[in-house]
């Protein structure tokens, strides 16, 4: 077509399947305790606020799939901060109480600290404050730390990789210096955005080397460093079993340096299993989704830039609200499809997988699994 009276404007993106969710019959107020159909309740909300980032991590966005031709979404496919915050207000009425802003990298989105200020001011039905936390590579934290404390940001979660610069560079593949990471969480630190967690993803021979002075570094500081298993989100990342550094080796090294006791969770559902220092240095954790599957107690949900809900990390279908937030739809109404959503639940991929054969490959499904970077972690 040649004729430039013509112009293209993209609606929607169609990269993943979703379906908008109908409005139920009977409008059924939320309650606070809406459960799935294992009896699992919705308490965390992970806000994916850009499909963008600086970063180029082989295990999420690997540069061969994700060049610079790569199309993402354009702006109009974005949740508006309005837009976000109507619907976090009616997932807080079902019953979160944690919502967590990812990306892709969330500090990229243009003035993310209004969305904050926004989200800040929710509550529970009970009165009481959200837990509000955000995931970051650190890359833009020094700068920005400040600004998003003021804005009402409670805690921050930095993805770090390694201590070595020449892996750090090359696991980020946009060769950009472990160093200015290591600036932003001090700030983060002096700030008052604690407790800080560290997230390390171990890939066995990339750099299961640094698991110990990771270690090492961040004792004594207050930072709760968290290793995790090398996953199969998506299908982009290149995922193999022998790159997978079971948690319980991740223990092993740990221990026979640093002495461990096992300690009780937070709160039910929560992702890591958490160890302290015998010597009481601190504490550490290890999320073990691929040799532990913990599917049986998962509470969260994920909301994707463009406003489609994902049930699960494995997902690879989602539920378009965006198309209900955009149409002639009452808060009532789409209260009511947010918890006949849930209510259908029935994800638990990870306990599947384990019950596959040993030699099962997660390219022996013909479903298109969601990209990390679209939902967040």
């Amino acid at each position: 077509m040649t004729d430039k009276s013509y112009k293209v404007i993209p609606l929607a993106d169609i990269r993943y399947a979703s379906r908008v969710p109908p409005i139920p019959a009977q409008l059924l107020a939320p309650t606070g305790l809406l459960s799935d159909t294992l009896g699992r309740p919705l308490r965390d909300l992970r806000i994916s606020v850009t499909d963008r980032c600086n970063f180029r991590c082989s295990y999420c966005m690997p540069k061969e799939f994700f060049d610079k031709d790569y199309a993402y979404l354009p702006h109009n496919s974005l949740l508006s901060f309005e837009e976000i915050t109507r619907l976090a207000h009616i997932f807080v009425a079902h019953g979160v109480e944690k919502i967590r802003l990812t990306g892709g990298e969330p500090l990229l989105r243009k003035n993310i600290e209004a969305l904050i200020e926004m989200l800040a001011k929710l509550q529970t039905p009970e009165g009481k404050p959200l837990d509000i936390t955000l995931t970051t590579n650190g890359s833009l934290l020094a700068k920005k730390a400040q600004s998003l404390k003021d804005a009402g940001l409670q805690r921050v979660t930095v993805s770090l990789d390694g201590l070595d610069d020449a892996v750090f560079r090359s696991m980020n593949d946009v060769d950009f210096p472990v160093a200015d990471v290591l600036k932003g969480i001090d700030v983060a630190r002096q700030v008052g955005l604690a407790p800080i967690k560290i997230n390390m993803v171990v890939k066995r021979g990339t750099n299961d080397a640094e698991i110990v002075p990771m270690a090492r570094h961040f004792r004594h500081s207050g930072a709760v460093l968290r290793f995790i298993e090398y996953m199969d989100v998506g299908a982009s990342n290149g995922w193999r079993m022998d790159e997978v550094m079971p948690s319980k080796q991740v223990l092993e090294r740990l221990n026979a340096e640093f002495p461990l006791t096992a300690i009780d969770p937070n709160y039910s559902g929560e992702t890591a299993e958490r160890w302290r220092y015998a010597d009481g240095a601190g504490e550490i954790g290890v999320i073990s989704s691929v040799t532990q599957a913990f599917c049986s107690d998962c509470n969260r949900a994920r909301l994707s830039t463009e406003g489609k809900l994902f049930l699960c990390l494995f997902a690879s279908q989602g539920h378009d609200f965006r198309a209900l937030l955009r149409g002639d739809y009452s808060d009532e109404q789409i209260a009511a499809a947010v918890g006949s959503v849930w209510q259908a639940r029935t994800d638990r991929y990870s306990e599947l997988r384990a019950a596959l054969p040993a030699d099962t490959s997660p390219a022996d499904t013909t479903l298109k699994r969601v990209e990390m970077s679209y939902i967040g972690g």
